[in-house]
């Protein structure tokens, strides 16, 4: 296949499903090339900067942000993309996109909203990513939200209960037909595991609380590893870190692009339709650098996102918004006046679901530091409200 063609089965331009909202096309630039560029600047995408994968903002410069991950996961994505003929700035879109809805203080903050919004219809930041795009952007007089593509749409929806699907109309329609999405979106999804698997690890080196002593009973680390260390056996620590990572990541690239290739042959999908009706997604890893991959995934879990100084900042990180929900929720006067006039507004058609609703936006969309500087406002005697 020649460089930067696209494959017959990728998503194109022309045939995109198009937008909720109509809009003219672009002039210079494709459909999907405009959802990225509106992902780019929204409000949202900015404010990644300041919310964190494993450690919290304040714990140190060089640890990885929401942005930073999201960078790294369309970096990957491009380069696969480009390697299967499928559509790179779709991938890039979707990559960029697929943390918008995402908490400060990542999965503990996701944790503690969802049991704070248990009795209103739960939390999700793969939902909440969907609805910032949707509604809660506010850049374009026309409409609310970016107005993205249902091809960008899609990929950010990666996972959908029946009851949430029934609720979305067509976005929600393949989660009640047991479809697939795009190539392109099944893609973004698997960069997604990629980068923040094997990014964890030097985030984790880094931090001290894992150790190369203990990647050592890693096969899909230790393997690179002792090849880079008989390469370069002068070179210093962090370089051998970062060329084992950059070699592990390589590996499962090349796998994926290797057994995809292998799937869509077997397949022959027409087109993106013809993907989505499948049972089961084509872009994957083989099985033998998934049994790779999902052990350096149970090393994390247990080395890592349990270690006691994570859990005490979790449990910490938790509290926090638990208090900022609650106090919040019962006196909605605590909110900037925009916020306050949207949830006595959605109260009105919505009781206290939609008050609350509004409430889990408002908390989803903070960063680390903008929602620790809120609570040591609203609960610490010794700050000015």
């Amino acid at each position: 296949m020649t460089p930067g063609t696209l494959a017959p089965y990728a998503a194109h331009d022309a045939t995109s499903r198009g937008r909720r909202y109509p809009e003219a096309p672009p002039e210079f630039r494709g459909e999907f090339q405009r959802d990225r560029d509106r992902i780019v600047h929204a409000n949202a995408f900015r404010r990644l900067v300041y919310k964190t994968q494993v450690f919290v903002n304040h714990e140190g410069d060089l640890y990885r942000t929401r942005v930073t991950h999201s960078l790294e996961v369309a970096q990957i994505g491009r380069t696969i993309a480009a390697a299967l003929g499928l559509h790179e700035t779709l991938t890039e879109a979707i990559c960029l996109a697929h943390d918008l809805g995402h908490t400060p203080f990542g999965h503990a903050g996701q944790d503690a909203l969802n049991e704070c919004m248990r009795e209103y219809g739960g939390f999700e930041h793969n939902l909440q990513s969907l609805r910032v795009v949707d509604l809660l952007e506010e850049r374009y007089a026309e409409f609310p939200g970016l107005n993205l593509t249902f091809e960008t749409r899609e990929g950010i929806l990666k996972h959908c209960s029946a009851n949430n699907a029934r609720e979305l109309g067509d976005i929600g329609e393949r989660f009640l037909r047991r479809e697939q999405p795009g190539l392109e979106a099944q893609l973004a999804n698997l960069a997604d595991e990629i980068a923040y698997n094997n990014h964890d690890v030097d985030d984790g080196l880094r931090s001290g609380l894992i150790d190369l002593a203990q990647l050592q009973d890693v096969a899909l680390f230790a393997v690179e590893y002792r090849a880079v260390l008989a390469r370069y056996p002068q070179a210093t620590p962090r370089r051998l870190t970062h060329e084992t990572i950059r070699r592990m990541i390589n590996r499962i690239v090349i796998d994926v692009i290797t057994t995809t290739r292998a799937r869509i042959a077997a397949a022959q999908p027409r087109d993106i339709d013809a993907v989505r009706r499948l049972s089961s997604p084509l872009v994957s890893m083989s099985d033998e650098v998934r049994a790779l991959h999902l052990e350096l995934k149970r090393f994390l879990n247990e080395n890592l996102y349990r270690h006691d100084r994570v859990i005490g900042m979790t449990t910490k990180s938790r509290r926090v918004l638990r208090e900022l929900f609650e106090a919040f929720l019962a006196d909605v006067n605590l909110l900037p006046a925009e916020h306050r006039n949207a949830a006595l507004e959605a109260e009105t058609t919505g009781g206290v679901a939609g008050r609350a609703r509004v409430v889990a936006d408002y908390v989803a969309g903070m960063t680390d530091r903008f929602a620790l500087g809120e609570h040591r406002r609203l609960f610490d005697p010794d700050v000015e409200a």
